[in-house]
């Protein structure tokens, strides 16, 4: 069984100016009938994130039927932890909203960047702030950075898999990253526990970034997609009883790169989701959503 593409569905056109370029980390939502609507982060003409998003009908995935018009999340003020890119990572539930979990852009100096991650809230179709600031940041004992999320609530808790920052190192002169997966646990979903512990670790010395994790709760065990980078990226693969203890299967990810066209160098950012009785993928290809995201199927 495989990961069956079915095509591109959508690359900004440029004629916007929050939406220049990108269409990057792609969320689906499960709307009326048919209908999915799917959130993405795009950018400016200062290369900073927007969240938008598009509606399509399953029954022909690569129609887009409409598009957001103006920008439904942009950076935050000045000084604050977003102000240089809003970038969506996460949808889940909450009561009778839905709680937007986003990377938060700053620019650096002696390395090019920083993250956190905030929340935004969904009511009545506009989505606000929760705070001005992020609920997962950088610690004592994670003194860099720590970026994308998945988030799954339940009875017993909310827990979290998140991009955590190891460290940054001089590669070809310029300063580089490290980043795997870790777990987090929390009673409201804003106030985060976490003791360091790690879900996906790098496979190798020449495996230096592990990004976007997507988890789903399956009867008979958890299954989690992601990004793994030693070259370029590719999209892996990981089960686990608990969703703690993971064991890495990236060679039962079932999709990899085309041999041409838009993502023929790079395939990243997976996010699954059911529909139906499908089990399909949104992703991204080459140049991290600069050319824009895709979908496939489960066959």
């Amino acid at each position: 069984m495989a990961w069956r593409k079915i095509g591109r569905i959508f690359l900004p056109t440029g004629e916007l100016e929050w939406m220049r370029t990108h269409a990057s980390m792609p969320i689906a939502r499960t709307e009326a009938n048919n209908n999915v609507k799917i959130y993405f982060s795009t950018r400016d003409s200062q290369q900073r994130s927007h969240l938008a998003s598009l509606d399509v009908d399953m029954r022909n995935p690569l129609s887009v039927l409409a598009i957001s018009e103006h920008a439904l999340l942009s950076p935050g003020r000045l000084g604050t932890f977003d102000d240089s890119g809003a970038m969506l990572s996460w949808i889940t539930e909450h009561g009778d909203n839905l709680w937007f979990y986003y990377i938060g852009w700053n620019l650096g100096v002696s390395v090019p960047f920083r993250n956190a991650v905030g929340i935004a809230v969904a009511s009545n179709g506009v989505i606000t702030r929760l705070g001005e600031g992020p609920v997962l940041d950088r610690t004592f004992t994670e003194p860099h950075f720590v970026a994308s999320c998945c988030v799954l609530p339940s009875e017993t808790g909310w827990t979290m898999w998140y991009l955590s920052c190891v460290g940054w190192e001089l590669y070809n002169g310029r300063p580089r990253h490290r980043y795997n997966i870790k777990y987090a646990t929390s009673a409201d979903g804003v106030a985060w526990r976490r003791d360091g512990r790690v879900c996906i670790d790098f496979a190798h010395p020449g495996e230096y970034a592990i990004s976007r994790p997507t988890v789903i709760r399956d009867p008979d065990c958890f299954r989690m997609w992601y990004s793994f980078r030693g070259d370029t990226y590719r999209i892996g693969y990981a089960e686990s009883a608990d969703g703690i203890g993971w064991t890495r299967m990236d060679h039962e990810a079932g999709i990899a790169c085309s041999q041409s066209c838009w993502d023929s160098k790079m395939i990243e950012y997976p996010f699954v989701f059911d529909h139906g009785s499908n089990r399909y993928m949104l992703y991204n290809g080459n140049g991290y959503g600069q050319t824009g995201f895709g979908i496939a199927v489960w066959e």
